[in-house]
Protein backbone atom coordinates (compact mmCIF):
# COMPACT_ATOMS: atom_id res chain seq x y z
CA UNK A 1 0.00 0.00 0.00
CA UNK A 2 1.07 3.45 -0.74
CA UNK A 3 1.24 5.74 2.35
CA UNK A 4 2.78 8.89 0.10
CA UNK A 5 -0.11 11.82 0.39
CA UNK A 6 -1.53 12.34 -3.21
CA UNK A 7 -0.32 15.60 -4.66
CA UNK A 8 -2.98 17.50 -6.38
CA UNK A 9 -1.41 20.10 -8.39
CA UNK A 10 -3.85 23.01 -9.56
CA UNK A 11 -3.72 25.43 -12.34
CA UNK A 12 -4.42 29.45 -12.13
CA UNK A 13 -6.84 30.41 -9.40
CA UNK A 14 -7.10 34.03 -10.16
CA UNK A 15 -9.70 34.60 -7.72
CA UNK A 16 -12.18 32.22 -8.93
CA UNK A 17 -12.91 31.35 -5.21
CA UNK A 18 -15.74 29.27 -5.94
CA UNK A 19 -14.93 27.34 -8.19
CA UNK A 20 -11.60 26.50 -5.97
CA UNK A 21 -14.37 25.39 -3.11
CA UNK A 22 -16.18 23.39 -5.61
CA UNK A 23 -13.16 21.54 -6.83
CA UNK A 24 -11.71 21.02 -3.06
CA UNK A 25 -15.49 19.64 -2.71
CA UNK A 26 -14.97 17.10 -5.23
CA UNK A 27 -15.41 13.76 -2.90
CA UNK A 28 -11.31 12.39 -4.09
CA UNK A 29 -10.39 15.46 -2.87
CA UNK A 30 -12.80 16.15 0.37
CA UNK A 31 -12.31 12.95 1.33
CA UNK A 32 -8.84 12.51 1.64
CA UNK A 33 -7.59 14.65 4.24
CA UNK A 34 -3.90 13.93 3.69
CA UNK A 35 -4.04 15.16 0.16
CA UNK A 36 -1.22 17.90 -0.51
CA UNK A 37 -2.50 20.60 -3.11
CA UNK A 38 0.68 22.49 -5.53
CA UNK A 39 -0.94 25.73 -6.97
CA UNK A 40 0.49 27.11 -9.93
CA UNK A 41 0.35 30.86 -9.19
CA UNK A 42 -1.60 34.12 -10.02
CA UNK A 43 -4.03 32.61 -6.91
CA UNK A 44 -5.38 36.40 -7.24
CA UNK A 45 -7.08 38.93 -9.74
CA UNK A 46 -9.57 39.64 -12.83
CA UNK A 47 -11.74 37.01 -10.89
CA UNK A 48 -14.86 37.61 -9.05
CA UNK A 49 -13.17 36.85 -5.07
CA UNK A 50 -9.62 37.52 -4.90
CA UNK A 51 -10.07 37.86 -1.24
CA UNK A 52 -11.78 34.86 -0.58
CA UNK A 53 -9.23 33.19 -2.85
CA UNK A 54 -6.39 33.88 -0.41
CA UNK A 55 -7.78 33.13 2.58
CA UNK A 56 -8.94 29.85 0.84
CA UNK A 57 -5.46 28.69 -0.04
CA UNK A 58 -4.23 30.18 3.05
CA UNK A 59 -6.39 28.04 5.41
CA UNK A 60 -4.86 24.92 3.86
CA UNK A 61 -1.93 25.86 5.93
CA UNK A 62 0.98 23.11 5.64
CA UNK A 63 -1.06 20.99 3.29
CA UNK A 64 -0.50 23.77 0.31
CA UNK A 65 2.55 24.88 -1.76
CA UNK A 66 1.36 28.35 -3.36
CA UNK A 67 3.53 29.29 -6.22
CA UNK A 68 3.66 33.39 -7.02
CA UNK A 69 2.76 34.00 -10.34
CA UNK A 70 2.94 37.70 -12.35
CA UNK A 71 -0.85 38.85 -10.79
CA UNK A 72 0.51 37.34 -7.19
CA UNK A 73 3.44 39.85 -8.08
CA UNK A 74 1.64 42.56 -9.01
CA UNK A 75 -0.62 42.45 -5.94
CA UNK A 76 2.49 43.03 -4.08
CA UNK A 77 3.32 45.80 -5.98
CA UNK A 78 0.00 47.72 -5.94
CA UNK A 79 -0.10 47.12 -2.10
CA UNK A 80 3.64 48.53 -1.60
CA UNK A 81 2.44 51.77 -3.93
CA UNK A 82 4.98 50.74 -6.50
CA UNK A 83 2.38 50.13 -9.20
CA UNK A 84 -1.32 51.83 -9.89
CA UNK A 85 -4.01 49.52 -10.06
CA UNK A 86 -5.06 48.22 -13.75
CA UNK A 87 -8.42 48.98 -14.54
CA UNK A 88 -9.44 45.00 -15.00
CA UNK A 89 -7.70 44.27 -11.22
CA UNK A 90 -10.03 42.99 -8.68
CA UNK A 91 -7.61 43.44 -5.57
CA UNK A 92 -9.50 46.17 -3.62
CA UNK A 93 -11.19 44.14 -1.55
CA UNK A 94 -7.82 42.31 -0.20
CA UNK A 95 -6.12 45.50 0.05
CA UNK A 96 -9.24 46.84 2.08
CA UNK A 97 -9.26 44.01 3.95
CA UNK A 98 -8.57 43.97 8.13
CA UNK A 99 -6.70 41.32 7.70
CA UNK A 100 -4.54 43.37 4.68
CA UNK A 101 -1.76 43.73 5.95
CA UNK A 102 -0.95 39.62 7.04
CA UNK A 103 -2.13 38.69 3.92
CA UNK A 104 0.08 40.48 1.91
CA UNK A 105 2.85 39.20 4.10
CA UNK A 106 1.51 35.73 3.05
CA UNK A 107 2.40 36.11 -0.08
CA UNK A 108 5.41 37.92 0.10
CA UNK A 109 6.95 34.29 1.48
CA UNK A 110 5.51 32.28 -0.84
CA UNK A 111 8.16 30.76 -3.42
CA UNK A 112 8.89 30.81 -7.64
CA UNK A 113 9.42 27.54 -7.49
CA UNK A 114 9.28 24.06 -6.28
CA UNK A 115 10.60 20.51 -6.54
CA UNK A 116 9.40 17.35 -6.15
CA UNK A 117 9.01 13.36 -6.93
CA UNK A 118 10.91 15.23 -9.92
CA UNK A 119 8.37 17.62 -10.76
CA UNK A 120 9.28 21.29 -10.91
CA UNK A 121 6.59 23.40 -10.43
CA UNK A 122 7.01 27.12 -11.73
CA UNK A 123 4.08 29.41 -12.90
CA UNK A 124 5.48 30.54 -16.75
CA UNK A 125 8.77 28.76 -17.48
CA UNK A 126 11.77 27.71 -17.02
CA UNK A 127 14.53 29.06 -19.35
CA UNK A 128 16.68 26.66 -21.62
CA UNK A 129 19.84 27.14 -19.83
CA UNK A 130 18.72 26.30 -17.02
CA UNK A 131 19.05 22.99 -14.81
CA UNK A 132 16.48 22.04 -11.79
CA UNK A 133 18.87 23.76 -9.20
CA UNK A 134 19.81 26.32 -10.80
CA UNK A 135 16.39 27.19 -11.43
CA UNK A 136 15.62 26.57 -7.91
CA UNK A 137 18.15 28.65 -6.51
CA UNK A 138 17.72 31.47 -8.69
CA UNK A 139 14.08 31.54 -7.38
CA UNK A 140 15.28 31.64 -3.85
CA UNK A 141 17.21 34.93 -4.88
CA UNK A 142 14.14 36.37 -5.68
CA UNK A 143 11.92 34.81 -3.04
CA UNK A 144 14.78 36.33 -0.71
CA UNK A 145 14.50 39.66 -2.39
CA UNK A 146 10.63 39.58 -1.20
CA UNK A 147 11.45 39.12 2.06
CA UNK A 148 14.01 41.45 2.90
CA UNK A 149 13.52 45.05 4.27
CA UNK A 150 13.76 46.39 0.87
CA UNK A 151 10.98 44.42 -0.72
CA UNK A 152 9.40 47.43 -1.95
CA UNK A 153 12.82 48.63 -4.05
CA UNK A 154 12.94 45.68 -5.62
CA UNK A 155 9.14 45.44 -6.64
CA UNK A 156 9.72 48.79 -8.32
CA UNK A 157 12.90 47.45 -10.03
CA UNK A 158 10.84 44.57 -11.60
CA UNK A 159 9.45 46.12 -14.23
CA UNK A 160 10.47 45.79 -17.63
CA UNK A 161 11.14 43.22 -20.69
CA UNK A 162 15.34 43.59 -21.07
CA UNK A 163 17.21 42.01 -21.00
CA UNK A 164 15.94 38.89 -22.54
CA UNK A 165 18.73 36.38 -22.54
CA UNK A 166 20.24 34.94 -19.35
CA UNK A 167 24.34 35.20 -18.16
CA UNK A 168 25.80 34.11 -14.87
CA UNK A 169 27.19 37.53 -14.05
CA UNK A 170 24.36 39.58 -14.23
CA UNK A 171 23.50 41.12 -10.91
CA UNK A 172 20.88 43.73 -9.10
CA UNK A 173 17.74 44.36 -10.32
CA UNK A 174 18.79 43.44 -14.05
CA UNK A 175 19.60 39.66 -12.61
CA UNK A 176 16.38 39.70 -10.55
CA UNK A 177 14.29 41.22 -13.44
CA UNK A 178 15.57 38.37 -16.09
CA UNK A 179 14.76 35.16 -13.29
CA UNK A 180 11.04 37.17 -12.42
CA UNK A 181 10.55 37.32 -16.10
CA UNK A 182 10.69 33.78 -17.44
CA UNK A 183 9.31 32.36 -14.23
CA UNK A 184 6.44 34.29 -14.30
CA UNK A 185 5.57 35.77 -17.70
CA UNK A 186 7.55 33.39 -20.27
CA UNK A 187 5.64 31.91 -22.81
CA UNK A 188 7.57 31.85 -26.36
CA UNK A 189 11.21 31.96 -26.96
CA UNK A 190 13.41 32.29 -29.64
CA UNK A 191 15.26 29.08 -31.40
CA UNK A 192 18.41 30.11 -29.30
CA UNK A 193 16.44 30.53 -25.99
CA UNK A 194 15.59 34.12 -25.84
CA UNK A 195 12.69 35.66 -24.06
CA UNK A 196 9.98 37.24 -26.34
CA UNK A 197 6.90 38.69 -24.76
CA UNK A 198 4.49 39.77 -27.92
CA UNK A 199 3.47 36.62 -28.45
CA UNK A 200 0.58 35.61 -26.02
CA UNK A 201 -1.61 33.19 -28.42
CA UNK A 202 -1.69 30.12 -28.81
CA UNK A 203 1.84 28.08 -29.78
CA UNK A 204 2.02 28.54 -33.98
CA UNK A 205 2.17 30.96 -36.32
CA UNK A 206 5.90 32.18 -35.89
CA UNK A 207 8.58 29.82 -37.49
CA UNK A 208 11.31 31.81 -35.71
CA UNK A 209 9.38 31.24 -31.71
CA UNK A 210 9.49 28.12 -29.95
CA UNK A 211 7.23 27.44 -26.91
CA UNK A 212 9.83 27.78 -24.17
CA UNK A 213 9.34 24.09 -22.96
CA UNK A 214 10.65 22.75 -26.69
CA UNK A 215 13.47 25.42 -27.14
CA UNK A 216 16.61 22.53 -27.84
CA UNK A 217 18.65 21.35 -25.78
CA UNK A 218 16.54 22.53 -22.69
CA UNK A 219 18.59 21.67 -19.70
CA UNK A 220 15.30 20.25 -17.37
CA UNK A 221 14.40 18.18 -19.91
CA UNK A 222 14.55 15.35 -18.07
CA UNK A 223 12.36 16.92 -15.41
CA UNK A 224 8.47 17.72 -15.47
CA UNK A 225 7.55 21.04 -15.52
CA UNK A 226 5.03 22.02 -13.98
CA UNK A 227 3.39 25.57 -15.17
CA UNK A 228 0.24 27.84 -15.53
CA UNK A 229 0.03 30.62 -17.11
CA UNK A 230 -0.70 30.11 -20.57
CA UNK A 231 -4.72 29.85 -20.71
CA UNK A 232 -4.67 29.68 -24.74
CA UNK A 233 -2.30 26.69 -24.66
CA UNK A 234 -4.82 24.98 -22.35
CA UNK A 235 -4.40 21.73 -20.93
CA UNK A 236 -1.61 19.77 -22.13
CA UNK A 237 0.44 16.57 -20.19
CA UNK A 238 3.88 15.29 -21.68
CA UNK A 239 6.51 13.57 -19.63
CA UNK A 240 8.64 16.75 -19.57
CA UNK A 241 6.08 19.61 -19.27
CA UNK A 242 2.24 19.76 -17.94
CA UNK A 243 0.26 23.40 -18.40
CA UNK A 244 -2.64 23.01 -16.43
CA UNK A 245 -4.17 27.03 -16.93
CA UNK A 246 -7.57 26.07 -18.95
CA UNK A 247 -8.85 29.48 -18.11
CA UNK A 248 -11.07 29.49 -15.58
CA UNK A 249 -11.30 32.94 -15.06
CA UNK A 250 -12.34 33.39 -18.62
CA UNK A 251 -15.51 31.17 -17.75
CA UNK A 252 -13.56 27.50 -18.96
CA UNK A 253 -12.23 25.03 -16.18
CA UNK A 254 -9.92 24.98 -12.92
CA UNK A 255 -7.84 22.29 -13.32
CA UNK A 256 -6.27 19.49 -10.80
CA UNK A 257 -3.75 16.57 -11.54
CA UNK A 258 -3.03 13.99 -9.78
CA UNK A 259 0.85 13.75 -9.31
CA UNK A 260 1.81 9.99 -9.35
CA UNK A 261 -0.79 8.63 -12.32
CA UNK A 262 -2.17 12.07 -13.66
CA UNK A 263 -6.07 11.68 -12.59
CA UNK A 264 -7.60 14.82 -13.79
CA UNK A 265 -10.32 16.55 -12.22
CA UNK A 266 -12.06 19.41 -13.56
CA UNK A 267 -14.48 22.08 -12.44
CA UNK A 268 -16.56 24.34 -14.96
CA UNK A 269 -16.34 27.84 -14.29
CA UNK A 270 -18.23 29.01 -11.11
CA UNK A 271 -18.15 33.06 -11.83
Amino acid sequence: MNDTPNIWMIGDIQGCNRTLHALLAHPEIAHDPTARFWFAGDLVNRGPDSLGALRTIRALGDRAVAILGNHDLHLLAVAAGVRKPAKSDTLDAILKAPDAAELIDWVRYRPLAHHEQNHLMVHAGVLAKWTTKKTLGLAAEVQSALQGSDWKDMLSSMYGNEPVHWKDKFNGSKRLRVIVNALTRMRMCTRQGHLEFSHKGAPGGNPDLLPWFDVPERATRDTTIVFGHWSTLGLMVRPDAICLDTGCVWGRHLTALRLHDHRLIQIPSLM
